[in-house]
């Protein structure tokens, strides 16, 4: 009589654990998930878990720095460095909104960092240092004349970037919104109360 066939779970890489991960951190809130409800998400055993990351904290900045790297490597993209600080505050923006789409998962984890582990502190530091640089740049393109002169810059890249982030709170991929037609979207609402002369 022939053996009963197990049914085999593919072999899991970091990755995957990370998405897993991130997914039910989304679903239970960081502190409301244990190794356990992890494991069982991804259908494996703790020790199996434990094979790839040392805890839950590894796997939430691993989630968070999938974001914050994005992110931040648009920086040192030529669009954000060459041109006036209008032209680069645009690029910045309509890559900021690109990768929002792409990596919707991870931003809303990373919106939704508070500050309580050590992880998520670094996060928010990462995060002050990508709003610092686009803060400078808000500045430079009010001393340029493309920008109208505001009270507090940092307030509306704050106000700006927030509005990109906010995106997570409702853009669905598979919905009816193209990536591009968001990125217009954004781009339009952003700097239409801003500019000198707007277009």
């Amino acid at each position: 009589m022939p053996r009963p066939r197990l049914s085999v779970r593919p072999a899991y890489d970091l990755d995957d654990i990370v998405d897993i991960a991130v997914r039910v951190f989304l679903e239970r809130g960081y502190d409301g998930t244990s190794m356990e409800d992890l494991a069982r998400a991804a259908g494996i055993t703790k020790s199996s878990f434990y094979y790839h990351v040392s805890g839950k904290e590894e796997i939430l900045e691993r989630g968070v720095n999938r974001a914050l790297d994005a992110l931040l490597s648009v920086l040192d993209e030529p669009g954000a460095l060459d041109g006036r600080a209008l032209d680069r505050l645009r690029h910045i923006l309509r890559r900021m909104v690109e990768i929002v789409a792409v990596r919707l998962p991870e931003v809303a984890l990373l919106v939704r960092a508070t500050g309580n582990t050590q992880t998520e502190k670094r996060a928010l530091e990462r995060r002050r240092e990508f709003d610092r640089a686009v803060t400078r740049l808000v500045r430079q393109a009010m001393r340029d004349g493309d920008v109208r002169a505001v009270p507090d810059p940092g307030l509306t890249t704050r106000l700006m970037l927030g509005m990109v982030v906010s995106v997570v709170g409702w853009y669905r991929p598979d919905g009816g919104t193209q990536p591009g037609a968001l990125v217009a979207a954004v781009e339009d609402l952003a700097f239409r109360g801003l500019l000198t002369c707007p277009a």
